[in-house]
């Protein structure tokens, strides 16, 4: 009961963070709703357009939603640590400590490159149609790719931290990872070109060449385990 008190407590917490930040994010919504739409304008020079009366209501919603969970990450990680960390031995806190600090840097160099990648994605979709055809996206389709676009960088930047926890837990070791280097370059293409939102060339390389260094860093990062 104590531990079931300890989640509900943790939850709660966790939850009204992610309200909190949504809200701050409803009420500042016209600069958060600028910084992202900048990459459309600054390749089509025209603004987003709405095709209904709910959509600027549905719109801001949908930007108070994601951005106040992003914005509330770093609580709700810190609520899964104190969590978990009585439960822990000294050697099990140092070591999920190092995983919840990178995979939040992960995460956010993943966000970082999605954003960088998102001008070159746009270039190529609306130009990949020639010049006869006008493009005119309405705001809420926008959006959602720039969301998908940050979750899926995101998440694929957690890789090294899944080969270094099969490493710890005895799944895999470096040796057969260095054996595998082949498999693991056709299976990263394949996923950077499934799970690009955007399915244009350019973001998949961009999520292809740094999941594929990733690679090479935990077979490093497993030989000095060894050590």
């Amino acid at each position: 009961m104590e531990h079931l008190i300890e989640l509900r407590r943790r939850i709660l917490i966790s939850m009204g963070a992610i309200v909190f930040c949504a809200i701050f994010v409803f009420i500042f919504f016209e600069p958060v709703l600028h910084f992202l739409s900048a990459p459309y304008e600054h390749v089509t020079h025209r603004r987003l357009i709405v095709t209904d009366p709910l959509a600027p209501f549905i719109v801001r919603l949908k930007i108070a939603g994601y951005g106040g969970l992003a914005l509330a990450v770093p609580i709700v990680m810190y609520q899964v640590w104190r969590f978990i960390v009585p439960g822990l031995h000294p050697r099990e806190r140092r070591y999920a400590w190092a995983f919840l600090v990178s995979g939040v840097v992960l995460f956010l160099l993943g966000c970082l490159t999605a954003w960088l990648t998102i001008s070159p994605a746009l270039e190529f979709l609306l130009g990949v149609g020639g010049n006869s055809l006008r493009p005119l996206i309405d705001a809420n389709k926008y959006l959602t790719l720039v969301m998908l676009m940050f979750a899926a960088f995101g998440f694929a930047f957690e890789f090294p931290l899944l080969l270094v926890f099969l490493m710890l837990v005895g799944a895999v070791n470096s040796r057969q990872l260095r054996n595998s280097r082949r498999w693991a370059a056709v299976g990263i293409s394949v996923f950077a070109a499934v799970i690009t939102p955007s399915q244009d060339p350019f973001s998949m390389l961009v999520m292809a060449i740094p999941m594929y260094i990733f690679y090479e860093g935990a077979i490093l990062i497993g030989r000095l385990m060894k050590k």
